[in-house]
């Protein structure tokens, strides 16, 4: 299993720094030059937008819940579905038009009369969450390590930030696409042949799903969790919830948006990112309910384990190894996508858009963007080895943060010809300030943060931009695009 191991990270290494080769520019390190196919766009958004929240996460959530939990996947597959089929067109159109590579530089140059205060704030947000999400990846990392060999997750989590910041560093786009497209066949892989396995054992078990639905207790095997009445409505809307922040709210996946080369493209990725989200989130259910009919409720400790437990006790080692790898991809292609946007957001936005003012060299961007990928990785790497909270948990904060902030944005700017700087700027620090109070008061346990600072931060911008001036003058676009 430690050979398997090895040789996975050594290969997830050398793919990277081989695919660094072809980073020569900012716009290289960025964006890929728009150059990558929309089939390796779409792969790598699946593997980008699924962490280690759903092979750990959301399987530990599903065996904890019962059937209530699936509520989560269907928000998933709803908002993954919406940004493919309705925002990724537009958000490629809007890219070429302003010219932009990065979320606040969109914000900055169509809303150019509030452009700094929006880079900031947006960069801010950006690296503020991001840290927290980067986070999650190691600690997940780290946990799978130390359930499949028994070391401290310590060295999980260092082996981790090591391999991903040795090669996000140095190829930035391109070697993440290149590595993401690999690490999303494998986690399909883990989410197919898992389920699969378990479903046939099942069928061999003296025990059904019913009475093992039964002996759980009351609730789980209900899709409202056993509550009735407000109590069911509030449950399954809270789990649906993840929707809002696919709405345009993250940066990390509208990225593979903006990368794409044409229509022809952004349709070929939208039919295989939503066929390979069904198939992936489809596993996720089975391995959270199988693991609860064949191994009982208290086969691990930690809920979030429940994957690598199943593995280890199903398949012979050096298979079991490659298909934790799967889990493992998951984790580093999410951490490395964090850590390119977070990182470009502070060269292109902060150093070239406010310090430079659009005047930077273009070696002295590479290089402030490849130490600021080092910077947010460090930090990341540091919340994951003082935290204990758990990753479905530290992850769902990061959405909320990211998504309710960006989200209303987003789709103003996208649909409303009247919104402004001023609702821009709403949005994004309406959303920031709501989660991290949301959070702190405790509310999360009433009504998630990742639906109510939506409507907060929706509510505010809609508000300010109709008592403000009726329109933003209108900036200077590139030439009207061609279809693919």
């Amino acid at each position: 299993m430690i050979i398997v191991f090895v040789l996975y990270f050594a290969l997830t290494l050398c793919l990277g720094l081989w695919e660094a080769r072809k980073t020569k520019s900012q716009s290289d390190f960025v964006l890929g030059g728009k150059k990558l196919p929309g089939w390796m766009l779409a792969l790598s958004e699946r593997a980008t937008g699924e962490s280690a929240w759903l092979l750990l996460g959301l399987t530990g959530f599903i065996y904890a819940t019962g059937l209530s939990g699936i509520w989560t996947g269907v928000g998933c597959l709803l908002g993954i579905s919406t940004a493919w089929i309705v925002l990724a067109r537009k958000f490629r159109a809007e890219a070429e038009a302003y010219k932009a590579m990065t979320m606040p530089e969109y914000f900055a140059a169509k809303f150019a009369s509030k452009a700094n205060l929006i880079r900031v704030l947006s960069t801010g947000i950006i690296v503020f969450f991001f840290v927290f999400y980067v986070g999650a990846q190691f600690a997940g990392a780290g946990k799978t390590i130390q359930q499949t060999f028994g070391f401290s997750p310590f060295w999980g989590m260092i082996i981790s930030a090591v391999v991903i910041l040795g090669y996000a560093t140095f190829g930035g786009f391109v070697s993440v696409v290149a590595v993401d497209t690999f690490q999303s066949i494998l986690m399909l892989t883990t989410l197919v042949v898992t389920p699969v396995i378990l479903l046939v054992k099942i069928l061999a078990s003296p025990v059904s799903p019913a009475q093992a639905f039964a002996a759980a207790g009351p609730g789980f095997g209900s899709l409202t969790g056993g509550l009735a009445g407000f109590a069911a409505g509030l449950m399954i809307f809270n789990n649906l919830a993840w929707f809002f922040g696919y709405l345009g709210g993250q940066p990390q996946l509208n990225a593979r948006f903006m990368g794409m080369k044409d229509e022809k493209n952004v349709r070929l990725g939208r039919n295989i990112a939503v066929l390979w989200t069904i198939i992936a989130y489809s596993g996720v259910v089975i391995i959270g309910l199988g693991a609860h009919v064949l191994f009982g409720p208290k086969a691990v400790a930690d809920s979030e384990m429940i994957l690598p437990f199943i593995l280890n006790n199903l398949f012979p080692g050096w298979l079991a190894a490659l298909l934790l790898a799967g889990a493992v991809a998951a984790m580093i292609s999410t951490a490395e996508s964090m850590l390119l946007v977070a990182a470009t957001s502070i060269s292109e936005d902060v150093y070239k858009g406010i310090l430079k003012k659009g005047r930077a060299r273009e070696r002295t961007l590479l290089l402030i963007s490849r130490l600021s990928t080092v910077a947010v990785g460090v930090l990341g790497l540091v919340l994951a080895l003082t935290t204990k909270d758990l990753i479905y948990s530290i992850v769902s904060y990061a959405w909320a943060g990211i998504g309710c902030s960006f989200a209303p944005a987003v789709l103003l700017s996208f649909y409303w010809d009247r919104f402004n700087a001023a609702g821009v700027v709403t949005a994004l620090a309406s959303g920031l300030v709501s989660t991290v109070v949301w959070m702190l008061a405790g509310l999360e346990k009433t009504v998630t943060a990742r639906a109510s600072t939506f409507i907060i931060a929706m509510t505010l911008a809609v508000l300010v931009t109709l008592v403000s001036k009726k329109k933003e003058p209108e900036t200077a676009k590139a030439s009207p695009l061609t279809s693919g």
